[in-house]
């Protein structure tokens, strides 16, 4: 695949300039916990779409409840900028994130739920998500807990959704099922053979993966959100978990070979 040193360079320099600008003030924003901390990184995560070469299609709608629980696949650390363009949410992410350079920091100035993978955590991981979304706040999780290679979905893990049983101020939460899948690249198909250039997984290195990736040319991303429930509507973890699995792995499948139904919409650019 043809990768322009000089873009990469381009997209890199202009991202740049938009971030560290913006960091101090998104942190003096969430420091004195104000509306706009949790506006400004949609119209910044916007932004960078249009930077870093990213055309998102829309199908469906995300839910306008306040909070909601996103669940989505997850693919790349492109993900984080294409859903935080679509709607004003905070991730669900590994502890281990919080302490990486650069990036651990731009998780936590979008308020990030850092959580534990062993058992002994799961009462602080609860208390945690359940303080998030009594604030208002919606959250996305991937309950693949890791990200994966675009072309199918790792087995959902049902514990990882335990925070779709809260009930902030005794109203069921809103859950919405979310796919996400890149399927082009300069308007021709994406197929397997080049999907490894945007998802990240396994033992990829992060520094010449997100190299290679900024060099490369527009790239179509496509979302669907699906019909939000409620946990209540399944009665058990597993069996929401099972739902939400299989709405996304049909969706995928359908948008990784083109024939999903509908016309979406273009969020960006």
């Amino acid at each position: 695949m043809p990768n322009s040193r000089p873009r990469a360079l381009l997209r890199l320099v202009l991202y740049a300039a938009l971030t560290l600008p913006l960091m101090p003030v998104q942190a003096l924003l969430v420091l004195a916990r104000a509306p706009l901390a949790a506006r400004l990184p949609r119209w910044y995560h916007a932004a960078c779409c249009r930077i870093l070469g990213l055309r998102v299609l829309v199908r469906g709608a995300p839910s306008e409840v306040a909070p909601t629980l996103f669940v989505s696949n997850h693919l790349s650390y492109l993900d984080i900028v294409v859903l935080s363009a679509l709607a004003p949410v905070s991730f669900v992410a590994k502890r281990e994130v919080a302490s990486w350079p650069f990036f651990g920091w731009l998780a936590r100035l979008q308020r990030t739920v850092f959580v534990g993978r062993d058992r002994r955590s799961v009462h602080d991981e609860r208390d945690s998500l359940a303080g998030a979304l009594a604030e208002g706040r919606s959250l996305v999780l991937f309950p693949e807990a890791t990200s994966w290679d675009g072309n199918r979905l790792r087995p959902f893990r049902s514990s990882l959704l335990a925070a779709a049983e809260i009930a902030p101020d005794g109203r069921p939460l809103a859950v919405q099922p979310v796919t996400i899948a890149y399927t082009r690249l300069d308007d021709a198909p994406m197929g397997r053979n080049l999907r490894p250039f945007f998802a990240w997984y396994g033992a990829m290195d992060l520094g010449p993966h997100l190299w290679e990736a900024l060099g490369v040319g527009l790239v179509t991303v496509e979302v669907e959100f699906h019909d939000v429930v409620t946990f209540a509507r399944f009665g058990s973890r597993k069996a929401l978990t099972q739902h939400c699995e299989s709405s996304i792995a049909a969706a995928l499948s359908d948008l990784n070979a083109g024939r999903r139904p509908g016309a979406p919409r273009r969020a960006s650019p």
